[in-house]
Parts: structure tokens; sequence; C-alpha cells
């Protein structure tokens, strides 16, 4: 059965992003690629509008404090903050006014304009929407370290099926204005519609009470 994921429905303004042309994709299929995917987007950037180190790029009018440690292939849109402690690798795609607070660890993610991970954050492997917010402590496991098939499984939509993403590392897709309470853990393969909320230290664990 094929998956019926529309990354469109999650994240109202993919299709007037730079990641357009990967709008049609399934959630894994982006973040798989995510390394490529900046690297392609890198080349494309306004002139003069980024400072550009290598296969980082950081818009001018963002704030990064010392201490910080940004690894490419990044891009840091307008008005972005990332704390000192915070550490970003492994391709990432950062759209405007987002907020990386210090410990926050990002990986092979694109997370859209608006998005706010607080402070001791891990997110991996992820589509995270405009507007979401992430409360100290919370993290979007990206690998089923618990058992040995480590394969992802995903559910789309309350009561539907398990399906296999064919991958072994992703993390979430999570709709534009998503909460996440403190402390609350996503395991992986979580695909969470636009204004959810999920409370503080809740599992979220989409392939419990077992697996299909």
């Amino acid at each position: 059965m094929p998956h019926a994921i529309d990354l469109r429905a999650h994240v109202a303004g993919i299709s007037s992003s730079p990641l357009a042309p990967w709008a049609a994709s399934l959630p894994w299929e982006l973040t798989s690629q995510a390394p490529e995917i900046v690297r392609e987007l890198l080349a494309a950037l306004p002139p003069g509008e980024y400072a550009i180190d290598g296969e980082v790029a950081i818009h001018r009018s963002a704030r990064v404090e010392p201490g910080a440690v940004l690894k490419g292939p990044l891009i840091l849109g307008p008005g972005c903050f990332v704390a000192a402690g915070a550490y970003l690798r492994s391709g990432n795609w950062v759209d405007a006014r987002c907020s990386i607070g210090p410990g926050v660890e990002l990986k092979s993610s694109f997370v859209f304009a608006g998005t706010a991970l607080a402070h001791f954050n891990f997110v991996g492997d992820s589509v995270l929407g405009a507007g979401v917010n992430m409360e100290a402590g919370s993290i979007v496991c990206n690998h089923r370290n618990e058992r040995a098939d480590k394969r992802i499984f995903v559910r789309s939509g309350e009561g539907g099926a398990l399906q296999s993403a064919s991958c072994e590392k992703f993390g979430a897709l999570m709709g534009d204005g998503v909460r996440i309470g403190a402390n609350a853990v996503i395991a992986p393969g979580a695909l969470l519609a636009p204004g959810r909320v999920v409370g503080r230290t809740a599992l979220l664990d989409q392939e419990l009470p077992g697996r299909e």
C-alpha cells in the first residue's frame, strides 16, 4: 500500500519556499537527502544576502552567539537566532525567524519560519512546519535503538495501518503550529497534524501498543 502523506497538508508554506521542488516527496525522502538538498539550495542563494563560509551560509540579519557549532551544509535564514552551545550538523535548512536555543542539537532537518527549539532539545532527521514550539528538554528520536529491527514504521492518520518507511533513520513530520511540552519524547516515525499539542513529559509513539 503506497503512503498517502502530503507535506503540503502539514506545512502550508512549502510550495512557496525554496523546498517547493521537493514538496511532493515523502518526509523521510526529504530528510535522507538533506545534505544534498541543502547543497543545491546553497548554490542558489541570493548573492550578498548571506555570509558564506564553505558550506555554511548565515543570513546577514541572523545572530549566532559565540560557542555555537555550525557544521555544513547549512542554511540559516533571515532573523534567526542560534544560542551558545547549540550544535547543528549533517545538513540543515532553517527558515526565517527561527530560534535555536542553548544545548540544542539539530541534525539533517528542515525547519520552517518562526519555529523555536527552546533549549536542550534534540531533533534528528525531521521536518518541522512553521510556528512549531518545542519546550525545554523535549526531543525527537530518529532511530529505533531499542530493538534489533531498526526499520522505521509510520502510521498515517488515527487508526491507520503501520507502513514501513524503508529507512532506519527518520524522526518526525510536525505540521504548522505544533506544540511540544517540556521533556516530551517523540518516537521515530511520528506524523503530527498542524496544531497538535503534546503534553509535558508525554511519550508519543505511534507504533504503540505493538507493531502490526
